[in-house]
Parts: structure tokens; C-alpha cells; sequence
């Protein structure tokens, strides 16, 4: 009696955290599923239900210059300059990210005070980093910038998570893996190419994500360093809200906004998967090829053996 009642009160917990789990998802995504929803309002629709029709009129005006009420060029615009600053705090955070881990393999006199100092980023509000951010820069002199100053500062705020992100890689690393490569003879920067790297970049590419979507979607520390036609998308959607009536063509462009950043870290997870597998494969092949040259090199063996048998007779 006692152990069924254990099994049912395993199956009871397991239903329990599996309903939690969906009610979080729709909290979580709720909201913008709704907002999807309203996209494909009719053409007298607004922002609320009930539904007036449904059309793709509010999507066309996202790239469509010459329908009433578009703003298809200052979002193309907005959008390019979001595309190009994710992809170079990606890069730019991803080198950072590795280096930085990397001397964390070893400790060193310091290492906890650095350690603490990287995550302060983390944990600092996000518009006060801007303002502290802009102010330090105007100091030096340097007037706000996309480049010069943005970018720094979309860096330092997804720095963290994929210092993090290295950490928890180095971890499970294999140390013994670089000695052997250099005692057969390899020097540091061909072992860091070809063995290192290799069984890392997977690492390195989720914090190139990390990167992109943060900054992708980053208002509070970049709002401050942008001025006249360098707006990004997050500042462009927050323009549209204030001083106008709030269309559903908004609405699509937060989803499509969304999507991209959906679609982005589902991309590295599907390339991920992908040369995992294929990596699995040539070590398979490679195991199959040393097997078979094993068993030939052991058939080989046991015929000279047998023929020496035969001529000492």
C-alpha cells in the first residue's frame, strides 16, 4: 500500500508541475499571441477585440510606402541599423566572452573581484547605465554615436550572460584533451584552432545569440546614444506611441520584431544540432575505419606468424 501510494503521489507531483509549466507558457507568451492575433485585423479594426475582418493590410504597410499611413521607410531604416548593431555586439560579445572565460580556467589573484565585477552589468538597471554611460562619454568628448557609444554599451550588457554562458562550457571541458595535443607536438595557437575550438563553439555561438537578441531588442541602454536617423527598432516602435493613435500596424511590427528573434535562436539550435550530428558521424566513420584497419593489421600479423611457423619447421 505504501509503495502505490508513493507512485500516485509521484504521478500527482508530475501533473501538478506540468500544469504550472503550461499555465507559466501563457502567461509568458499570452501576451504576445494576442498581439499576433490583432495583426491580422480587418482594415476598420483597431487594437481590441472583438475582430473587424481579418487582412494583411496592416503587414503591407510595414513594407508598403504608398498605402495611407505607412511608415514602411522610417522602419526599413530603423530596421537595418537594429540588424547591423545586433549582429556586431554578437561578434564583438562572443570574442569578449571567450577570452575572458578563458582565463578563468586557472585561478589567479584577483579572479573573485573580476568575477563579481563582470555580472555588476547584469545587475545594473539598464537606464541607468545608459545615463551613466552617456555622460562618462560626453566627458571624453565623444558625441553620441550608433557605433562609438551604442554598441558599447549593447556589449557590456550581454557580456555577462555569455560570460556565463563560457563559464558553464569550460566546466565540462576536458583538460587532457590540449595536453595530448601538445605533447604529439602542436604549439599553443594550433591546438587553440584545432582542438580548442572546435569542441567550444558551440559556446561561442550561443553567446553571439545572447548578443544579437539583447541588443535586438534593447531600448533602455541604447535610447541615450542615438539621435536624428540612427533610431533602432525598439526606439522607432516607441516613437509610434507617443503624440499618435496606437494601429494595429504596430502590432505586426512588434510581432515581426518577435519573430526574427524567435527565428534566430532557432536557427543556432537547428545549426547546432546539425554539425553535432555530422561531428558524430566522422567519429563514427573514423572508429569503423580504425576497426577495420585493426582487424586487417591483425589478420596480416597472424599470417606472417603462421608463415614463420612454417619455415622454422
Amino acid at each position: 500500500m505504501k509503495g502505490g501510494d508513493t507512485l500516485n503521489e509521484g504521478r500527482w507531483s508530475k501533473r501538478i508541475l506540468a500544469v504550472y509549466f503550461v499555465l507559466f507558457l501563457v502567461f509568458l507568451y499570452g501576451s504576445m499571441i494576442v498581439m499576433a492575433v490583432l495583426a491580422f485585423n480587418g482594415p476598420q479594426g483597431t487594437i481590441s477585440f472583438p475582430l473587424k475582418g481579418s487582412s494583411f493590410l496592416w503587414w503591407e504597410t510595414l513594407f508598403n510606402q504608398d498605402l495611407p499611413g505607412s511608415k514602411a521607410e522610417q522602419i526599413l531604416d530603423s530596421g537595418k541599423n537594429s540588424l547591423y548593431l545586433g549582429l556586431a555586439a554578437g561578434a564583438v560579445t562572443s570574442v569578449l566572452a571567450l577570452t575572458l572565460s578563458m582565463a578563468f580556467r586557472r585561478r589567479f589573484r584577483g579572479d573573485g573581484i573580476l568575477f563579481f565585477l563582470v555580472l555588476l552589468c547584469l545587475m545594473t538597471p539598464g537606464f541607468l547605465l545608459s545615463l551613466g554611460t552617456s555622460f562618462f562619454w560626453r566627458w571624453m568628448g565623444f558625441a553620441p554615436d550608433l557605433w562609438k557609444t551604442a554598441l558599447g554599451t549593447n556589449v557590456i550588457w550581454a557580456l555577462p550572460f555569455g560570460f556565463l554562458v563560457m563559464i558553464a562550457v569550460w566546466n565540462r571541458y576536458e583538460d587532457t584533451i590540449e595536453e595530448g595535443a601538445r605533447d604529439l607536438g602542436a604549439g599553443a595557437l594550433t591546438t587553440f584552432r584545432e582542438i580548442t575550438l572546435p569542441l567550444v563553439w558551440t559556446g561561442v555561438f550561443g553567446t553571439f545569440l545572447f548578443g544579437f537578441t539583447l541588443s535586438w531588442n534593447e531600448y533602455d541602454r541604447t535610447a541615450l546614444f542615438l539621435g536624428g536617423g540612427d533610431s533602432t527598432l525598439p526606439i522607432r516602435i516607441f516613437s509610434f506611441t507617443v503624440g499618435s493613435v496606437i494601429r494595429p500596424d504596430l502590432y505586426a511590427l512588434g510581432t515581426g520584431t518577435t519573430a526574427i528573434a524567435l527565428l534566430a535562436v532557432l536557427f543556432g539550435v537547428v545549426f547546432a544540432l546539425f554539425r553535432l550530428r555530422r561531428r558524430g558521424s566522422a567519429v563514427e566513420l573514423e572508429t569503423q575505419v580504425a576497426e577495420e584497419l585493426g582487424e586487417i593489421a591483425g589478420t596480416d600479423n597472424g599470417a606472417g606468424m603462421a608463415s614463420r611457423a612454417g619455415s622454422s619447421r
